[in-house]
């Protein structure tokens, strides 16, 4: 009867026939001869027709068998089999492995002798699909606060990035629970560990991932690209875990409705751009006046802009140091803001205050020079230090003679 190897599980476990003396071995890596392939599937025909199978069957009963004699022999060699069980060849590896688990289930977990072994903790693989219900109520209400969000770069796609720790601020603060009161989804969080469990959401659905920065691509030219400030360029980790410091990237772009309701009213915009020439007189004639007020207004603007240089060329010479209308003509503000206040002086960057640590070294090395000079002592080296450089200087050595210090007598000294 066929035997099974006794390595291998499922339906990866090759079937090994043995073949009559006569005929040479089939090596591993070559391909049978037909002699070798006939007598195989005869033998196999044979065998199943002994156990009232077919050969598939037959095939399938031989490959769990020898899937299970590969476990047996794997539980023995680590040492976690149960004591008196007998080896791959016994009795029990004939056994289908239903049988095996119903009696591993009944029967009690042995005492193991030995060091105990070092629990690893699970990891739980990320399978695409759609969001839990839990995992989106979770996402909409971190959506909703100020997580401090900056733009990165994700597979050549912009995306919004935040920080670890002001998620899990937002998950602890008062707004949360006003808001699971209302949505029963949001799930509670007691501890720590039920903080990490509930932000663990987003990555199980697929609403936000850990994301590390990386160096941005390089040009089309082989160049080193130009980093952009505060501009990052990221790829996902492997690993998913939600520690303060690590950076999150956004995934889940919130409600489409309203990008929709845009896209929807450009297209209608452009449709009746298109159809000008079938809209009414009226209608066409209001535009057409409307077209020029609009005109007229963009070459006022200009005009504006012109006027203000050249004011601020005649008071920059006439009362320095120039006088600017709107100054926030140019600035990144709103429209409102551009426009206030209506005038300002010219602002001039203010003169950076030296350190004196310069001037307080060339006294400290004056006066130790002095006193060298005194003694007729060689002046010593001088060093002085800034932000940015640092300086010696030798002092010349003068050899001046030495003059010794009068004593004048007191008549009120007794001797």
């Amino acid at each position: 009867m066929a035997t099974p190897p006794p390595q291998g599980s499922g339906r990866g476990v090759p079937v090994s026939i043995p073949l009559p003396a006569g005929m040479p071995p089939i090596q591993p890596g070559q391909r049978p001869t037909p002699e070798q392939i006939q007598y195989v599937q005869q033998k196999l025909r044979v065998d199943a027709e002994a156990a009232g199978m077919t050969v598939p069957e037959f095939i399938e009963q031989i490959r769990k068998q020898a899937a299970q004699r590969a476990q047996q022999q794997g539980q023995a060699q680590e040492g976690q089999g149960p004591p008196g069980q007998p080896g791959p060849g016994g009795p029990q590896g004939q056994q289908q492995p239903g049988g095996q688990g119903q009696q591993q289930q009944g029967q009690p977990k042995p005492h193991q002798h030995g060091p105990p072994q070092q629990m690893r903790p699970q990891r739980q693989a990320i399978n695409p699909g759609p969001p839990k219900p839990e995992a989106l109520a979770m996402a909409k209400f971190l959506r909703s606060q100020d997580l401090k969000t900056r733009t990165c770069i994700l597979n050549g796609e912009r995306r919004d990035m935040f920080r670890v720790k002001r998620a899990l601020r937002a998950l602890e603060s008062p707004a949360y629970e006003k808001a699971r009161k209302k949505n029963p989804l949001l799930p509670e969080i007691k501890d720590r560990a039920s903080l990490e469990n509930a932000f663990k959401l987003l990555p199980l659905s697929m609403l936000a991932l850990r994301v590390k920065q990386i160096d941005p691509p390089p040009g089309p030219n082989g160049k080193k690209a130009k980093r952009v400030k505060g501009q990052w360029n990221v790829k996902i980790e492997q690993q998913q875990e939600a520690g303060d410091d690590m950076y999150y990237a956004w995934l889940y772009e919130g409600s489409q409705v309203k990008r929709q309701l845009y896209a929807a009213l450009a297209l209608v915009a452009i449709f009746a751009v298109v159809l000008y020439p079938l809209w009414p007189l009226k209608l066409r004639l209001g535009v057409y006046y409307l077209s020029w007020g609009m005109l007229g207004l963009l070459g006022l603007f200009f005009l504006m802009a012109i006027f203000r240089v050249i004011l601020f060329c005649i008071t920059y010479f006439a009362v320095p140091p120039g006088l600017w209308l709107y100054p926030n003509l140019w600035e990144d503000v709103s429209f409102m803001d551009s426009f206030r206040p209506v005038w300002a002086w010219h602002e001039t960057e203010k003169p950076k205050k030296k350190k004196k640590s310069k001037a307080e070294g060339g006294g400290a090395g004056a006066s130790s020079a002095a006193f060298a000079a005194s003694t007729g002592q060689p002046a010593p080296a001088s060093a002085t230090t800034t932000g940015t450089d640092t300086q010696v200087n030798s002092g010349e050595v003068q050899q001046r003679s030495y003059v010794a210090p009068k004593v004048e007598e007191d008549g009120n000294d007794d001797a």
